[in-house]
């Protein structure tokens, strides 16, 4: 294998040995813990050595005709979205462990599961768009069999509108694609665009509509308005599932590749400055105050953080659709910030419906006194994620402000209203939860209670307790993050 070729590694290897799970039989559920365990550990120590040591060059998988080719590349986008995805993955199937006890099917379930690991890292590597395609339409296969894993009415409908989004958004993504392909010198990301000025002469409208096309195609799996109600509906899959789909894999994926399009593919010299810039900029805009408003009035726990991560995706849009170097960092920022808070969100409301049973937030009244580790964890998580200094939430909307008001444009300005807006309705909705569990009313029974309400064992408390450390040290010391991520959107990384 030459020295390329091993950026095939992190992709194949946790798909292939994921295959062999329902061939295996394991004698325990510890027997299998410590087999899917080690893949998953292995192959996020390769993919950070990698990341660190790997070669520059593309890896060509595929020569096929016109140039096209399926091929993998590590280059600083790639290093953010596949830090993010290696470093939150072991974590995540440590706590699925504890979790799927009680669910059916579990050899079905890590396998699909760590084979989502490997799709994911092929979106991350992907060298041009046509592989980013690809990946992506893979990622949906992979992941529906985890929607629909309890295999009941609401799971099965749950599955059905999401592959039916997710179909309908890659039809309009494959639109963008072609119009690369054929006004395009390369398919191939490269900083700044590759539309061929000689070709898209007289055509600018034209290739508008068609970044438009791949906007919204790309922004189903970023759940964006009015695209978003696949995310809530996915809510009845088992919580490591929504966790997967909420704050690492699909979603992040879908905003990794409208960042992809904007700034490596269309070029933002074709878009800044346009009708194209402004539509999806107030698309943006409307997602955010349209999801914190809807998270204020869910009372499923799992469906109000489904309508926070609607709001929380739209920030990173916002950053994109800025068309600066400034709004990359911002969107860059929050896309890795908001992966390591939400997901511990998301843990923390599975350790109280796992522990509970309980899935509505006028049912956890009094639990926090019951559960102090996971209501705490999940308080400051939340704090981080209104915005409170120092935690990540304040560092990457600071950033995301900031490029919003260096535009000096009227639009921009708006959103950073909509921004304080949102950080309010996060307040209330996330806070609120915190107050029904810490302090039940004055007559409240705290005898009514069940027995079996407690914090849970180490398998879920250890991620959460690593989630939580990296929110207030990545707060504390954000600069050397920032500091790459500006790298990237300069093109020096």
């Amino acid at each position: 294998m030459t020295n390329e070729a091993l950026i095939l590694l992190p992709v194949l290897f946790p798909i292939v040995l994921a295959c062999l799970i329902p061939l295996m039989h394991f004698k325990t559920r510890k027997s299998r813990e410590i087999y899917v365990g080690a893949v998953v550990v292995i192959n996020t120590l390769i993919t950070y050595w990698l990341l660190f040591n790997g070669p520059t060059e593309a890896f060509t998988i595929v020569k096929m005709k016109n140039d096209l080719s399926l091929a993998l590349r590590i280059d600083g986008m790639s290093m953010v979205f596949a830090g993010l995805v290696a470093g939150l993955w072991p974590f995540a199937t440590c706590f699925a462990f504890e979790y799927m006890k009680h669910e059916k099917r579990e050899n079905y379930f890590f396998t699909f599961y760590t084979a989502t690991y490997g799709i994911t890292l092929g979106i991350a590597f992907s060298s041009n768009a046509m592989t980013l395609y690809l990946f992506y339409e893979l990622l949906t296969l992979i992941t529906l069999p985890l929607v629909m894993h309890s295999m009941n009415e609401k799971s099965i409908k749950a599955g059905m509108t999401y592959i039916i989004y997710s179909i309908a958004g890659a039809a309009f993504a494959f639109i963008g694609l072609i119009f690369i392909m054929v006004y395009g010198t390369t398919t191939d990301f490269v900083l700044g665009g590759v539309l061929d000025p000689s070709k898209i002469a007289g055509k600018t409208d034209l290739l508008l509509l068609m970044y438009v096309f791949a906007f919204f195609g790309f922004g189903v799996k970023a759940a964006i308005f009015p695209f978003h109600g696949w995310l809530p509906k996915a809510s009845v899959a088992p919580t490591p599932v929504t966790a997967l789909l909420h704050a690492v894999a699909v979603v992040k994926a879908g905003v990794f590749a409208i960042m992809r399009m904007t700034y490596y593919s269309f070029g933002t010299e074709l878009i800044r400055g346009t009708w194209a810039q402004y539509l999806v900029m107030t698309f943006a805009i409307i997602t955010i105050l349209f999801g914190s408003s809807m998270a204020v009035r869910e009372q499923h726990i799992k469906r109000r953080l489904a309508y926070s991560t609607v709001s929380n995706l739209s920030y990173i849009i916002f950053g994109v659709t800025l068309m600066t170097p400034s709004g990359l960092v911002g969107g860059l920022t929050h896309m890795v910030f908001h992966g390591v808070m939400k997901i511990a969100l998301f843990f923390c409301v599975g350790a109280i419906m796992y522990k509970t049973h309980k899935e509505y937030v006028y049912e956890i009244e009094g639990f926090g006194k019951k559960m102090p580790i996971v209501f705490s964890i999940f308080t400051m998580v939340g704090i981080a994620l209104v915005g409170v200094p120092p935690l990540t939430g304040f560092i990457s909307k600071w950033n995301l402000a900031f490029a919003a008001v260096e535009t000096q444009e009227v639009l921009p300005m708006i959103g950073v209203f909509i921004l304080l807006v949102s950080a309010l309705l996060t307040a209330i909705y996330l806070l609120s939860i915190t107050v029904k569990a810490f302090f039940p009313k004055k007559d409240f029974d705290m005898k009514s209670i069940s027995s079996h309400v407690e914090d849970p064992n180490w398998y879920m408390i250890m991620p959460l307790c690593v989630f939580t450390i990296a929110v207030i040290v990545l707060g504390v010391h954000s600069a050397p993050l920032v500091e790459l991520f500006t790298k990237i959107a300069n093109g020096l990384v």
